[in-house]
């Protein structure tokens, strides 16, 4: 990235390594400030006439915005009385236009970069001081300036979020790994450590996720068209895989999101060959969500065309998890779409419970039950995944493991406290919406995720039948028709309504690959009957009623039961 500032509607980057203000007057002197008051003004001409014209003051915009800058200046220095402008004449409107500047401001979704190892403007600074600094010196520039027009302090002063929502630090690796196919990507920068300021909270277009990811005979990377100064990578370890995920930079909100979901690589990590590439935001104009293996370099590449409605988090999220799945069944594994928790109790006994289901169908609401019935005898709860799983086998037992340190989690499911117990470390996406808002929660460490767990208990989550509690299938043969049918009713986080079905519950790589995915569900559900684990299934009665939680209550109240039992 070249430029000081790069500025759209909704979205602000900052580049602290081509220009750092370490002062007010520094960042009232600099370019990047003089063309932020320009787009500012551009703005309030289609928003507030009034203000506009008032800002003008019968110049043209360039000319008004060296006058108010220059005014800016003096304030710094002078009281309001000793200041000769034309704005001073009416000071309720120029404090106006200062308190919606800073509203302009914080409208946008704000992030700062910086690199690392090169020549720059913050040499002796880390990437998280220098954005902390910048915060204090945008909140103390605006303080200083309203204050001066007040002729005043303020009495009340809010710590608000008045820099960035996050930072990034970046760093050009060259990995030799990768064939000269792949010499599009060398250039793009990977990042090596990620701020947030939590809980951050994000304003996504879409809300929803839409269409499938489909599998391609090409590669995606012959219709790359970014650039290093517009793309960032984003190099991270899905379970034990690793994978390079590139984005626009219009998507920075969800990639630096994937921090609270993916455990990001570390820089020796960053040299090895990838086992999935994705590409998120390409300008291809195909509008396609695609994915490809590549035989020769065996990688898996996925596409996600550059689309205004890609920003709702799922796009990114799920197409990462779909490579990951056709790799794992590649390997032998098992992709399991659920939930897998390690409960803990207070007199010692501990269970590992997998539930199984569908986007909507119960597997996280079920868990967060669980801890509700059990507050008063559960020690712990380890959670191993909370979306996306596997089960393997070693010497012919089935074990999971997770994908994710995360949860990426709907908030009108959970109980109403629930989203505010790890509120200070959340990502919420559209909060104030009905509609499929979400949370994107710390879930367990990576070491957690990426270890062997047994399993005690495997049971489909179903939320469509009027049944209650939990059941245990007599017979296997019906376990696996009910996981294949891969029944629930739809709840609005896809384009889905009413009654369907998915392939063994889960859209993300089995569904495409059936041929592949249907001996590895024979081979682990047999190994789970001869191992003796529980196969059953879980009512949450979630896609009948959601409002009403009895249902889900009662399910819960059995495993808690299965839990105590020998």
């Amino acid at each position: 990235m070249k430029e000081t500032l790069y500025l759209t509607k909704e979205l602000a980057i900052l580049n602290y390594s081509a220009g750092y203000a370490h002062s007010g007057d520094q960042l009232l002197n600099s370019s990047t400030f003089s063309n932020y008051v320009h787009n500012y003004l551009d703005y309030l001409k289609a928003d507030n006439e009034a203000l506009y014209f008032y800002a003008l003051n019968g110049k043209t915009t360039r000319e008004a915005t060296f006058e108010i800058l220059k005014l800016f200046r003096m304030l710094r220095v002078f009281k309001a009385e000793e200041v000769d402008s034309p704005y001073l004449n009416d000071k309720a409107k120029l404090l106006e236009f200062v308190e919606e500047m800073y509203n302009f401001w914080k409208k946008h979704q704000r992030f700062s970069v910086m690199s690392i190892g090169q020549g720059n403007a913050l040499q002796d600074l880390t990437f998280v001081g220098a954005d902390s600094s910048f915060t204090s010196l945008i909140l103390g520039l605006y303080r200083n300036i309203e204050e001066q027009i007040m002729g005043r302090k303020n009495r009340v002063y809010r710590q608000l979020q008045a820099g960035t929502n996050a930072s990034i630090a970046v760093k050009n690796i060259d990995n030799p790994k990768l064939s000269p196919k792949y010499d599009a990507l060398k250039d793009i920068e990977f990042i090596q450590s990620v701020m947030l300021r939590t809980p951050m909270i994000l304003h996504p277009k879409s809300n929803k996720r839409t269409g499938m990811f489909t599998e391609r005979d090409t590669n995606p990377i012959t219709e790359f068209t970014g650039t290093p100064d517009e793309w960032f990578c984003y190099p991270c370890k899905i379970g034990t895989l690793l994978a390079f995920i590139y984005f626009h930079r219009d998507f920075i909100s969800s990639a630096v999101s994937l921090a609270n979901l993916f455990e990001l690589a570390n820089e020796d990590e960053c040299s090895k060959k990838p086992d999935m590439i994705v590409l998120f935001g390409n300008e291809d104009g195909k509008d396609q969500t695609t994915f490809h293996y590549d035989k020769e370099e065996d990688v898996w590449v996925g596409c996600v065309s550059y689309n205004e409605r890609v920003e709702y988090f799922g796009y990114l999220k799920k197409m990462s998890l779909t490579l990951h799945n056709v790799r794992k069944m590649q390997k032998g594994w098992l992709p399991i779409h659920g939930a897998f928790v390690e409960i803990t109790l207070k007199n010692g006994k501990r269970k590992n419970i997998m539930l199984m289901g569908d986007s909507g169908a119960g597997k996280s609401e079920s868990i967060e039950a669980l801890k509700n019935v059990g507050k008063d005898i559960i020690k712990d709860i380890v959670v191993v995944f909370d979306d996306m799983g596997t089960i393997h086998l070693e010497d012919g037992v089935p074990f999971g493991q997770g994908t994710e340190i995360g949860a990426f989690i709907r908030l009108d499911d959970l109980d109403p406290g629930t989203p505010y117990r790890d509120m200070d470390r959340s990502i919420f996406m559209n909060p104030e919406s009905s509609n499929n808002a979400r949370v994107i929660t710390p879930a367990a460490p990576y070491e957690i995720v990426a270890t062997n767990h047994r399993i005690d208990l495997f049971a489909y989550a179903n939320n469509y039948d009027d049944k209650n509690g939990l059941h245990r299938f007599d017979d296997m043969a019906d376990a696996i028709a009910t996981c294949k049918e891969g029944k629930r009713m739809a709840k609005g986080t896809t384009q889905e309504v009413g009654i369907s079905t998915t392939y063994f519950a889960n859209p993300f790589g089995p569904m495409q690959q059936e041929e592949i995915c249907e001996p590895l569900i024979h081979e682990m559900f047999d190994a789970m009957q001869k191992n003796g684990i529980f196969v059953g299934e879980i009512y949450t009665h979630l896609g009948l009623d959601k409002e009403n939680r009895e249902g889900i209550n009662v399910a819960a109240k059995e495993l808690l039961n299965f839990i105590e039992k020998d």
